[in-house]
């Protein structure tokens, strides 16, 4: 059987990474990537090596066309197949600011890496894959996972660039499990709530709080970037592909209405 290659941007640490460790437990060949230097992220990557020793580092900027393409070109030569895109690399902003103050600048870099990144970084992937697929490739089945987040529902006004990209996300998921059906690549949003990483360090007060004090959460605990993997994991593994276009709320039951 055909060793399936796993490819997860901005994986060097936080949910990437956790998602990365769960695919590579199911036996798929994980595909570090991220904006640095291979050298930068040679303890994380000996850490999935531990698990698959096939594992790689590919660096990708998903905002810069030239980078997709790179990094495309050289999982191309090396593997000659990737089973599974997962679209994780996003920011948030460097600094929280309301609607009323925040800056083009920082709309623009929101989008341009959330957005406009997945989107493209989809529309390569998705075109090769129907390129591999009709080459024959053995046992070949691709997938796409998009990681969006809750604020694609969830109004937060002193990050709004910031919801606008994941809300984007959500439907840029649709488009592509629209038009790649026909292809059989099935195509995923998984929403995390709130998980315990670095991105969410600076506000640990608060959501320790809201979680713990103020029952924001039915499941009262911190999600955490193996509750992501396990999700992307059951995804990737076909058994939800009639669920193209599906969304995977992972947030401790933060999308149920309750009065």
């Amino acid at each position: 059987m055909a060793k399936k290659v796993a490819f997860v941007s901005g994986s060097s640490r936080g949910i990437g990474y956790g998602i990365l460790q769960c695919l590579a437990k199911e036996g798929f060949v994980p595909v570090m990537s991220d904006v640095f230097e291979e050298e930068k992220v040679a303890e994380a990557l000996a850490g999935l090596r531990a698990l698959n020793a096939e594992a790689s580092y590919v660096r990708c900027d998903i905002s810069n066309a030239e980078s997709r393409q790179a990094a495309l070109k050289a999982l191309d030569e090396r593997y000659g197949r990737v089973d599974l895109l997962v679209n994780n690399a996003g920011v948030a902003p460097n600094v929280r600011l309301s609607i009323l103050e925040t800056t083009e600048e920082s709309f623009d870099r929101l989008i341009g890496i959330n957005l406009k990144g997945t989107f493209f970084m989809s529309q390569a992937f998705a075109n090769r894959m129907i390129a591999w697929k009709a080459a024959g490739t053995e046992d070949y089945i691709p997938r796409i996972i998009n990681i969006s987040s809750c604020s694609a529902y969830t109004s937060s006004p002193n990050r709004g660039e910031y919801c606008i990209s994941k809300a984007g996300i959500a439907m840029a998921t649709l488009l592509f499990a629209d038009m790649l059906a026909q292809y059989e690549i099935p195509v995923f949003e998984i929403r995390p709530g709130i998980i315990k990483t670095d991105m969410t360090s600076t506000v640990e007060e608060k959501y320790n709080k809201f979680i713990f004090e103020d029952n924001g959460l039915p499941t009262k605990r911190w999600g955490l970037p193996s509750d992501i993997g396990r999700a992307a994991a059951a995804l990737a593994g076909g058994a939800f592909d009639y669920s193209t276009g599906q969304v995977i709320n992972v947030d401790g039951g933060f999308h149920i209405q309750r009065l």
